[in-house]
Order: structure tokens, then C-alpha cells, then sequence
């Protein structure tokens, strides 16, 4: 899942989007298939990675089925955190750009 999330969200990122971002976003999917990758800005350009980055900024913890589904634009991000699909611990600030980061 984790080559398979990365391409859905490497198509889902917005270059005008993220111009200015700086920071790690590490994503933990849960569920039957269980997943790390991280995602990457500098100055708005991403890069991918698979694993664990140690010096991540933010960490998301979401199942893999809400994932594909916020990636489907199905599931609010902002409304995954509210509920508890998504749970985020770190920099509230990136946190507060992934809306526009994923939109």
C-alpha cells in the first residue's frame, strides 16, 4: 500500500499549492496493511520516502481504507481529525496545511 499511497498522493499534490511549505509528514497507516512513509518539503518541492523519517515534524496516524479515502477527496481531513480517523501528533501548524496540502 505504501508505493500505491504514495503515487495517489504525489497526483493529489498541488505545486502552487505547497510553495512555501518546510517540514516532514510522516504517515502511519493502520489496518490489514499496515504502512510508513514520509513526505518531505522544502520550500513547497516534496519528496517520498518509504518508512520512518526520525526527524519528522508531524506524524499522521490514519487507517489505510480513511487514507484512500481522504486521497478520493471522500473524507475531510479536517473532519477525520475531529472525528478520530486521523490522529496527529506534532506541529499543528503543518497540520493546519494539510487541507490545502491534499486539496
Amino acid at each position: 500500500m505504501s508505493q500505491e499511497a504514495i503515487k495517489q498522493l504525489e497526483k493529489r499534490l498541488d505545486p502552487q499549492k505547497t510553495s512555501g511549505i518546510n517540514g516532514v509528514y510522516q504517515f502511519e497507516l493502520t489496518g490489514d496493511d499496515c504502512k510508513q512513509f514520509f513526505v518531505s518539503f522544502i520550500d513547497g518541492k516534496a519528496s517520498f520516502g518509504e518508512g520512518i523519517n526520525e526527524d519528522a515534524d508531524i506524524t499522521l496516524t490514519v487507517s489505510t481504507d480513511n487514507f484512500a479515502q481522504i486521497l478520493e477527496g471522500k473524507l475531510n481531513p479536517n473532519l477525520a481529525f475531529i472525528t478520530g480517523k486521523l490522529k496527529i501528533k506534532g506541529d499543528m501548524q503543518l497540520a493546519l496545511k494539510l487541507q490545502a496540502i491534499l486539496g
